[in-house]
């Protein structure tokens, strides 16, 4: 059991199930449901590359990584796609433009806490404008060619699957 959910956020009381999907505590009833967490990533194809990012955090920092990220409350994974592109990248990219590719489940441990998300891919073209970074989480960019493609680079177990996925559809 993970130091953070050791005791009841409701009452104090020492927790008597918890197992990632359900958290409960006797002593005031409360259940509490760890439901998967939305995430997106995009692959932005150019030509026969993609463009990936370079975690500038942990977790996984200086790895591989596709632009993408959380989806927020109330909103669609379409709109988040479109919102983290424009936040890491500069970008701005049509909402229409973005095509569901598949999913993949994914463990994401931040500062000692596990979530399990559903990361969500999407393709779009790489529109021609210029790229400027969110230092804060993206250290750089790198386009590689599709054959150059090195998939134990890419940190996330999920997104390899992803892009090895996407280059035996091509």
């Amino acid at each position: 059991m993970i130091k953070s959910f050791k005791y009841c956020p409701n009452c104090g009381n020492p927790i008597d199930v918890f197992n990632f999907r359900r958290m409960s505590c006797s002593a005031c009833d409360l259940v509490y449901y760890q439901n998967v967490a939305a995430a997106v990533a995009v692959i932005l194809k150019k030509e026969d590359k993609i463009l990936f990012t370079i975690r500038n955090k942990e977790p996984k920092k200086g790895m591989l990584d596709l632009a993408g990220g959380f989806t927020d409350p109330d909103e669609s994974v379409e709109r988040t796609c479109q919102r983290e592109i424009e936040e890491e990248l500069g970008i701005k990219i049509p909402l229409e433009n973005f095509k569901y590719f598949l999913s993949r489940p994914n463990n994401y441990e931040y500062k000692g806490i596990p979530y399990k998300t559903c990361d969500l891919a999407f393709i779009a073209d790489f529109p021609d404008e210029e790229i400027v970074l969110e230092k804060e989480e993206i250290a750089d960019v790198k386009w590689i060619s599709i054959e150059d493609i090195k998939l134990e680079e890419i940190g996330f177990d999920s997104l390899r699957s992803v892009v090895e996925t996407y280059i035996k559809t091509l």
